[in-house]
């Protein structure tokens, strides 16, 4: 098994460079032990113009045979012999992918003490793999590996050169060619992509993987258009990892779409409670889930949105109630899913009950076709943990794409907060709130909002309703006004205008 790494470079910034960058002096042979055999790290040539690292891994196969995973005992004797008798040492797979990972660990995580700018810096990059296992073709290996800037070259190997008529084996030649890429990008794209393309591991898909995929997969693989297969293929196809691995990716592209941390992103589970009198933190929940039903039922929505649903207390209400036909919870907590989904019993749920409901990762901030179509939609106190430069965005996905027949947003009412002793003057009502609207500022927006997308606002008060600042919770029920109001309304506005 075999894998050489290239450079090209100047007197002034000389080639032998990449025997700092994987931290192997150009002048040694080295030799390393692995689990499953030895591998050696040789330059073939090292100039200031050139310099050139092979990998060549020798492997056991006996040792593959009883470290592995006990395939072949107890079958039939030409399968026993398979696990002795294979391409193993001779194709690239997962083995080489582990060996690259042991032998150059510093260069792949991008460290180099004795030249630390080095690691940062884009070099030319030839990559030259002669026997790699391609389930999928060399179709697959351009597709895998031209989104992430190689020049692919996927040569296929002939079965028998002597007899082409037999045609070509699962193998490619590859050479992968970059200017633009750093060495530790490189690793991690073969870390990842070599037992992608074999379809194949030599070792048990543990949970951990997880968390080796996403670290490789670090700045790339969130973006990658074969995402869903390179993670399938790299977890062995195992189904709760796949899974998990997805949750997690797509909360690295929101994170990265947002330019914010992962945990900010994923904040919608807290120790913190939202800051209520104790005895009625409960009975003020309940009033505004009564609330929201009651506006639901009115409406005569029967297919429901409930947009940053949280940990699915709403969702549960209306389950309860067969009126709502179709209950859509939608958060981008992955964490929060989570603990809705367990709150649901969801895994123990009859088949017409769990056909009712549905629980989607999404944000808020973006249109999402998955929302269209739906008689309601619910934020139920959602709109005051965006930041208020992100509120259009929510508009517009909201209002302007998904256009449910009915909104209802329910918000605090910061006038009520003096009402409450044991909230300190000037905080807000939970840790995330990043604003919170008197009565007034509350209709102006909601009214605007209307204004502008076609809708009619009028609002309801939740909780008990203080003479002089109001009921703690405020609510906007938003209702699609008909074509034949709309064409009146815009027709009107021209006339105003002309006059």
């Amino acid at each position: 098994m075999f894998l050489t790494i290239s450079t090209t470079g100047t007197p002034e910034r000389p080639a032998t460079d990449l025997g700092y960058l994987v931290h192997k002096h150009p002048d040694n042979a080295q030799t390393f032990s692995t689990s499953y055999g030895t591998a050696h790290v040789l330059y073939p040539e090292a100039s200031d113009e050139r310099c050139t690292a092979a990998l060549l891994l020798e492997v056991d196969a006996v040792a593959l045979v009883r470290r592995g995973k006990g395939k072949g005992r107890g079958g039939a004797p030409d399968a026993a012999l398979a696990q002795y008798v294979n391409d193993r040492p001779y194709a690239a797979s997962s083995l080489l992918a582990v060996a690259l990972s042991a032998v150059f660990r510093s260069a792949m995580q991008g460290q180099c003490r004795a030249k630390p700018e080095l690691p940062d810096q884009a070099r030319p990059l030839r990559i030259e793999v002669p026997a790699l296992p391609a389930r999928g073709g060399a179709d697959l290996v351009r597709n895998l590996f031209e989104p992430l800037g190689w020049t692919v070259t996927a040569e296929p190997v002939a079965l028998d050169a002597e007899f082409p008529e037999w045609g070509d084996s699962r193998y490619v030649r590859l050479v992968l060619e970059s200017e633009t890429l750093t060495l530790a990008e490189a690793l991690r794209h073969l870390y990842v992509l070599l037992p992608v393309l074999d379809d194949a591991k030599h070792y048990w898909v543990a949970p951990d993987e997880v968390d080796k995929l996403l670290r490789a997969g670090e700045g790339w693989l969130p973006a990658h258009p074969e995402q869903k297969l390179i993670t399938s293929r790299y977890l062995s196809r195992r189904w709760s990892l796949t899974r998990q691995a997805m949750e997690r990716l797509e909360l690295l592209r929101l994170a990265e779409a947002d330019d914010t941390e992962v945990e900010e992103i994923d904040n919608a589970v807290e120790d913190e409670t939202e800051a209520e009198p104790e005895e009625k933190a409960t009975s003020l929940g309940v009033q505004r889930r009564d609330a929201i039903i009651a506006a639901l039922k009115a409406s005569g929505a029967g297919r429901v949105l409930d947009l940053g649903c949280g940990q699915g207390q709403l969702v549960q209400a209306l389950l309860r109630d067969p009126v709502f036909t179709e209950i859509v919870g939608v958060d981008v907590s992955m964490r929060a899913l989570t603990i809705a989904s367990r709150r649901l019993k969801l895994d123990r749920m009859g088949e017409r009950q769990a056909s009712r409901v549905k629980l989607l990762q999404g944000s808020l901030a973006y249109t999402d076709k998955r929302l269209k179509g739906y008689d309601a939609a619910v934020l139920c106190e959602v709109v005051e943990h965006l930041d208020l430069p992100r509120l259009p965005a929510l508009e517009y996905a909201v209002f302007g794409t998904a256009r449910p027949r009915t909104v209802l947003v329910t918000t605090p009412n910061v006038e009520y907060n003096v009402r409450w002793d044991s909230l300190p003057a000037g905080h807000s009502r939970h840790s995330d709130h990043r604003f919170e609207w008197t009565r007034e500022e509350f209709r102006t927006w909601a009214g605007a909002v209307a204004e502008r997308h076609g809708y009619e606002a009028r609002f309801v008060p939740i909780g008990p309703d203080d003479p002089e600042v109001g009921a703690p919770t405020q609510m906007a029920v938003f209702t699609m006004k008909t074509e034949t109001e709309t064409e009146n309304n815009i027709r009107e506005a021209k006339e105003a205008k002309a006059a």
